[in-house]
C-alpha cells in the first residue's frame, strides 16, 4: 500500500496528524474538536490538536484567558493570531504586547539605546509571530500609527487599557503583584491573554510565580479561561515533543 504512493511523506506532519487523531479519540467531550480557523491577510491559521481548538474559542469567547504550558504548542502564536483576527474585524483598536524583562530585573534604565532597543530581545518572539501574520511593511506602519505596542511589563502601571488586545507572555516570570497589577489594567472593549510555562521560571527560587498564584486564585471566576496543555500538544518538530517528554520525567523522578 504505502510503496503506490506518488508524493513523499514528510514524518513531522504524519506525528502531528497521528497525535491529532489519537487526543482526538481519547479526549472528554469538553474538548471534543470543532474546526477553528483564524483569516488574516496572509494565509489561515488553524488549530492543530482539541486543545488548540478550546484555546481559540476561549479567546473568542472570553475577556481574560490563560494558555499555560510547554514550549512548541502554539499559545503565543496563537494569542498573536488571534489579536490580529481581532484588530483586522475592528473589534479592538490596538494590540499590546507585554512581557517582563526579568534578566534585566526590570532596570531597564540602565540599558543602552531607547525603549524599543532594550525591550525587543525580551518580544522577539511576539514580534515573529507578527512579521509571519501581517508582514514585515505592515507591522512597521502598524507601529508607527501605534496600532501595535510592546512594552516591559513594569511600563504597565497607571494605565488604563480600552478597546484593546493584550498579550502578557512569558507570565511565569511575574511576581503575585506584577499580576495582579496587570489584570487591573483592563478596561472596557478589551481582551487580554496570559500565557507562560510554570516549568520554565526565571524568578529567585524564593520567589512565588504569579501566573501559578492566579491560576490558583481565578480558576473559578467568572470571564476568566483556562486552556492547560500538556507535551500531546507540542507542534514543533517531533524532536521538541521527546526533549519536553524527557525533562518532565527527570522532574517526576526528582520530585
Amino acid at each position: 500500500m504505502y510503496q503506490e504512493a506518488t508524493v513523499p511523506l514528510d514524518p513531522a506532519l504524519l506525528f502531528r496528524k497521528l497525535t491529532h487523531l489519537r487526543l482526538q479519540q481519547a479526549e472528554e467531550p469538553a474538548l471534543a474538536p470543532t474546526k477553528q480557523i483564524l483569516q488574516t491577510r496572509r494565509g489561515q491559521v488553524e488549530a492543530r490538536s482539541p486543545r488548540q481548538i478550546q484555546y481559540l474559542q476561549q479567546m473568542r469567547e472570553h475577556i481574560l484567558c490563560f494558555g499555560v504550558g510547554p514550549a512548541g504548542t502554539g499559545k503565543t502564536y496563537l494569542a498573536v493570531a488571534a489579536a490580529v483576527d481581532a484588530l483586522e474585524r475592528e473589534e479592538v483598536k490596538r494590540i499590546i504586547l507585554v512581557r517582563p524583562a526579568v534578566e534585566a530585573g526590570e532596570r531597564l534604565g540602565f540599558l543602552p539605546g531607547d525603549l524599543h532597543q532594550k525591550i525587543d530581545p525580551y518580544l522577539r518572539p511576539l514580534y515573529d509571530a507578527l512579521y509571519d501574520l501581517l508582514g514585515h511593511e505592515r507591522v512597521g506602519r502598524l507601529f508607527e500609527r501605534g496600532v501595535i505596542e510592546v512594552a516591559p511589563l513594569a511600563y504597565m502601571r497607571g494605565r488604563t487599557l480600552n478597546h484593546s488586545f493584550i498579550i502578557l507572555d512569558e507570565a511565569q516570570n511575574t511576581t503575585p503583584e506584577q499580576m495582579k497589577m496587570f489584570l487591573t489594567r483592563i478596561g472596557f472593549g478589551t481582551r487580554a491573554v496570559i500565557t507562560g510555562d510554570v516549568t520554565q521560571i526565571d524568578l529567585h527560587r524564593t520567589q512565588k510565580s504569579g501566573l501559578i498564584d492566579a491560576r490558583n486564585v481565578l480558576q473559578r471566576v467568572e470571564g476568566v479561561a483556562f486552556t492547560i496543555f500538556q507535551t500531546e500538544d507540542v507542534v514543533r518538530h517531533p524532536l521538541v515533543q521527546r526533549i519536553v517528554n524527557a525533562y518532565e520525567t527527570q522532574n517526576s523522578s526528582h520530585g
